[in-house]
């Protein structure tokens, strides 16, 4: 009897213990892949929602997940409408007046022009030309102050949709992340092609989080360290992003 009294009690500790997770809305963009991008169901799917997914396995948290738009990502965020984003986010100056970020958990990462093969571009000698970018990033506020002046840049709300631009004719160049780029060129069967030296911005890509929320990025930074050294993150980046790393694990 004392042993089916202490066997009761574990499982509704273990019960109680379950409904206590802490519940935290994650928002990602859903247009970023392999970052992040809805697979057939409608679903977020993608390296940060199975990083995400780790990171509260580690964290015992439950994670619910979020779709937004990226122009509003992060005024949504200061809003309340969701905890934390996960969403191919570079982790700069810039960003960290308003927000704050976890660790890194990939590294900084060189950003990279794309054109169509043969058409002769030179990104470190443009004029004239039309540079695409995906509005809000950091590749967006490089080509304005850096290539401005002398082109147009033109701003899209994702970066798939500056792909359809470049291939359609309409623009000279895109820049974005290589990590991103990568994959889409390679896809092109040579149709694309990468031009110019390699541009290096922001100091990798983090989860960011309202400065107010010390204790939730404590949770998050402990798991990721856990998550670093199992070999977790640098699993996923390899399963992700073919030829990545080992970046983390020891």
């Amino acid at each position: 009897m004392k042993k089916l009294i202490i066997a009761a009690a574990a499982i509704l500790a273990l019960g109680s213990a379950t409904q206590a997770q802490e519940t935290v809305r994650i928002a990602t963009e859903g247009a970023y892949a392999p970052w992040n991008f809805l697979n057939d169901a409608g679903e977020p799917a993608g390296f940060e929602i199975d990083l995400g997914n780790a990171i509260c396995a580690q964290a015992a948290l439950t994670c619910e997940w979020i779709t937004n738009d990226w122009d509003s990502i992060i005024p949504n965020l200061l809003a309340g409408n969701y905890d934390v984003i996960m969403a191919g986010m570079s982790i700069t100056d810039e960003r960290l007046e308003t927000i704050d970020f976890s660790d890194n958990y990939f590294p900084p990462d060189p950003s990279k022009f794309v054109a169509a093969a043969g058409a002769g571009i030179d990104p470190s000698a443009l004029e004239g030309k039309r540079v695409g970018v995906q509005g809000g990033t950091i590749q967006a506020a490089y080509a304005e102050e850096n290539l401005g002046t002398a082109n147009t840049v033109v701003s899209f709300g994702t970066a798939d949709q500056a792909m359809a631009d470049l291939a359609a004719g309409n623009l000279d160049t895109i820049l974005a992340d290589g990590a991103y780029l990568e994959p889409v060129v390679t896809a092109s069967s040579g149709a694309l092609e990468f031009v110019g030296e390699d541009v290096m911005i922001g100091n990798g890509v983090g989860a960011g989080l309202r400065k107010d929320e010390a204790e939730l990025r404590a949770k998050i930074d402990d798991a990721l360290t856990a998550l670093k050294a199992d070999g977790t993150v640098d699993k996923l980046i390899a399963q992700w992003f073919e030829g990545r790393g080992p970046y983390f694990a020891e």
